[in-house]
């Protein structure tokens, strides 16, 4: 008896079905009410008492085998339907896919990029984390000057000398210490100003920063360049230079691209003049020069700085600076379709 016993173990793991009535076929042979397992424990009262031990062991090893392959093969035929029903039916509509979005500030940063690539000008980039050198004495702002408090800063408090930037024109420092003219580079990244949050303004935004060096420079040539730019990124290529001041430039000027009075959005951010002002620009001063190790009487330059979000909320008609950086999905699925 005992040997058939263990014939039905090895007959038992060596089972397979390919289906759900094969293993209840089984299951009713093994551990049915009328199966095989009842019929050796109504066996065991005639079974000498010396083999009683033995044949029960060998008795509930074939029940455990038997629920173990009945568990296994149910397990493997759900997974196999599943996997069927989901991938076997061609005819069934497709799954959805999400699409991300690129946030507006990357739109606006790559359109700039593409715009200025094209004219030969490459990308430079910094640490935002600065020291008061390349943020500010190299660019002509030399402690205590009066201008710096023009740039309300935050500052390393274990340490004065550093600080989080407060323009991307630190990166155009470096850029100069470790190139030589002709120099073409245009530097985008995120600036901090210790400035009160509101609708119009933040502690942190993002500007890019161009800079051309080389001999015999003119302003002549900056105002092309902005001209060309205003051009392909608002389509609007009147633009008018109004004198400003900025310690590393000199002559400095503000940007101001015709925007036009066609709808109340255009009164409204114009102010009722039709002109927008988009950044400043000038010619590198030359003690800057001086201070990158580049010589001021063989070389000259020009500078320009614009705000990646005001353009942003310009061009996608963005009424608060604040959405930029609250990461609503709501407010960041509108770009979908946005490259």
């Amino acid at each position: 008896m005992i040997d058939k016993i263990k014939a039905l173990i090895d007959e038992a793991e060596a089972f397979k079905a390919q289906s759900k009535d094969e293993v209840e076929a089984f299951r009713i042979k093994y551990l049915g009410s009328k199966g095989l397992l009842r019929e050796f424990y109504g066996e065991l009262k005639n079974v000498a008492n010396d083999q009683k031990k033995e044949f029960g062991q060998i008795i509930n090893k074939l029940k455990t085998t038997a629920e173990d392959k009945v568990n296994t093969l149910k397990a493997e035929l759900e997974s196999t339907e599943e996997v069927k029903g989901i991938y076997g039916d061609l005819s069934r509509p497709g799954e959805p896919v999400q699409i991300g979005a690129r946030h507006p500030i990357s739109i606006v940063k790559n359109q700039i990029i593409d715009i200025f690539s094209r004219i030969g000008f490459n990308v430079s980039e910094g640490p935002e984390i600065e020291d008061d050198w390349h943020n500010f004495t190299a660019l002509n702002l030399p402690e205590y000057h009066p201008a710096r408090d023009m740039q309300d800063t935050f500052f390393i408090q274990t340490n004065p000398d550093i600080l989080l930037r407060t323009h991307t024109s630190s990166v155009q420092v470096r850029y100069m210490e470790n190139n030589q003219p002709p120099i073409r580079t245009i530097s985008p990244g995120r600036v901090y100003r210790n400035e009160a949050i509101s609708a119009r303004s933040h502690c942190f935004f993002h500007q890019l920063e161009g800079l051309y060096i080389d001999k015999d420079v003119s302003f002549a040539d900056l105002k092309q360049t902005l001209q060309h730019f205003t051009s392909e990124m608002f389509g609007k290529s009147e633009i008018r230079l109004r004198p400003s001041y900025f310690p590393f430039t000199e002559p400095s000027a503000e940007i101001d691209v015709y925007w036009g009075l066609e709808t109340e959005t255009d009164y409204k951010i114009t102010k009722g003049t039709g002109w927008l002002e988009i950044g400043g620009c000038g010619m590198v001063d030359p003690n800057v020069l001086t201070n990158c190790n580049i010589d001021p009487t063989e070389y000259s330059g020009f500078a320009f700085g614009v705000g990646i979000d005001r353009i942003a909320m310009l061009l996608h008609q963005i009424g608060d600076i604040r959405l930029l950086s609250e990461n609503d999905v709501r407010f960041l699925e509108q770009f979908k379709s946005a490259l």
